[in-house]
């Protein structure tokens, strides 16, 4: 059953709506490029070179400040190495405050873990990633 909007309350027009919808979008957009070309480990420089526009124009981008064009998102994708799909998938889906900072902690983490260059540091890192991940394995199933 429909809810029945307050006495007081002021309809919002349904293209108010819609604008506040698209710019959802166009930040969701630009959050997941920032995303993903941390995760890579490119400079905002290394892929403002590859689509061929300025580096501050990237940064723009990942801002939300300025839109994405089609054109632009599918070269994106090429760069970036993911569908242009990729850079929708979740949009609309609530996130909650602990969701938020474990992805800015994960985005952080990518981010040093790209600036390792020497090859057995890594492998150290993965190695300690893989025992927390079996220790924590382990405690859950003690839980159940």
């Amino acid at each position: 059953m429909a809810r029945k909007p307050a006495a007081d309350a002021v309809p919002v027009p349904a293209d108010q709506r819609l604008t506040a919808r698209v710019l959802d979008a166009d930040h969701y957009v630009a959050e997941r490029v920032r995303q993903r070309r941390l995760s890579m480990g490119l400079s905002q420089k290394q892929v403002a070179d590859l689509i061929a526009v300025s580096t501050q124009q990237v940064h723009k981008y990942e801002r939300g400040l300025n839109r994405i064009s089609v054109g632009q998102l599918y070269g994106l994708s090429v760069v970036l190495e993911v569908p242009v799909a990729w850079f929708y998938d979740g949009f609309g889906s609530p996130r909650t405050e602990g969701e938020t900072q474990r992805h800015r902690l994960s985005l952080e983490m990518m981010r040093n873990v790209a600036a390792i260059e020497d090859e057995k540091e890594l492998r150290a890192l993965n190695n300690l990633a893989c025992l927390l991940i079996e220790q924590a394995g382990r405690n859950d199933n003690r839980k159940g």
